[in-house]
């Protein structure tokens, strides 16, 4: 099997510095309290982040998804974007990066005075923490992966709003064991409507008579690289559409793929142990594809 976000082994990997708080630490020796909220609770948003020839893709959007997700919870991340931003830039200097490099930039409530779930108690924070690694997807992602449809849903915006890049995740984590014991890569989610909806991973698409589909948004993950990807299409006069579908309309498709900041699009070969279209990489999704190369090309 191959996990989206398998990635190369990379020894430099093994020296990084983490930065926390604005500290940089060498990764054996990087460590936050116990008592920190998203350790207790999974109490904090996140972001990933992609590194092409010195220069962060798309990171304005990043960053404008982690400041509306933190006022979303009441989080205060004490500093602006600017700043935030230079925290990330000295992370990447300071661990010589230049490409094909991932970033995981995380915001919790900070630590707290007793164990606890009220948001009163974390007094110390917020915590801050950037991890970098060096990051190139497996080679075997380009023979495609295989999705297993799961029991478990994208839930409701007043249970735990799906949009919102959280800490919280075991939702979707129990997905991806389903996943994994049904012999597949990753998980098809559907909404609490039983619509398909995303993987629990990553933004999933499907393409029907040269028209691509993905769902209408509102159970999934605002995915940067999906929002991509529906602006190429539009630009390229490829039809593509934001609507509800069902479970049978994906088993008929002529091509799927998923996309994510990491993997950025990548196809699928086999759904719940039916083969998509010809269970090879097809023409629309080669050409989004080569149409995300250029623009982050032109961004970076």
């Amino acid at each position: 099997m191959a996990p989206t976000h398998d990635s190369e082994e990379d020894v430099r990997n093994e020296n990084i510095l983490i930065n926390i708080n604005g500290e940089l630490v060498k990764r054996e020796s990087a460590n936050i309290s116990v008592f920190d909220s998203g350790f207790l609770l999974g109490d904090g948003v996140w972001e990933g982040l992609r590194l092409y020839n010195g220069r962060w893709a798309f990171w304005e959007e990043h960053f404008d998804r982690l400041f509306e997700a933190a006022k979303a919870i009441d989080l205060d991340i004490r500093m602006d974007k600017e700043n935030l931003f230079e925290m990330l830039e000295i992370t990447r200097t300071q661990n010589n990066m230049y490409t094909e490099v991932h970033a995981r930039l995380m915001v919790t409530r900070g630590k707290k005075s007793k164990p606890f779930q009220h948001p009163k108690l974390s007094i110390f924070g917020p915590t801050i923490v950037i991890i970098m690694e060096h990051s190139s997807p497996v080679k075997t992602l380009n023979m495609g992966i295989k999705l297993a449809t799961v029991p478990q849903v994208r839930g409701l915006p007043m249970s735990q709003d799906p949009k919102l890049n959280s800490h919280s995740k075991l939702n979707c984590v129990l997905a991806c064991i389903q996943a994994e014991k049904a012999g597949a890569d990753e998980a098809l989610m559907l909404d609490p409507l039983g619509f398909v909806n995303t993987t629990n991973a990553c933004n999933f698409f499907i393409v029907k008579k040269n028209e691509v589909w993905t769902s209408t948004g509102d159970y999934c993950m605002n995915g940067i690289t999906r929002k991509k990807v529906i602006e190429i299409c539009l630009e390229n006069n490829i039809p593509v559409y934001q609507r509800n579908f069902a479970l049978s309309e994906v088993y008929s498709a002529d091509e799927a793929f998923i996309t994510g900041t990491f993997g950025a699009q990548t196809f699928i070969s086999e759904i719940d142990k039916r083969k998509i279209g010809e269970g090879k990489m097809g023409p629309i999704t080669s050409k989004i594809k080569q149409y995300y190369l250029e623009k982050i090309q032109n961004e970076c």
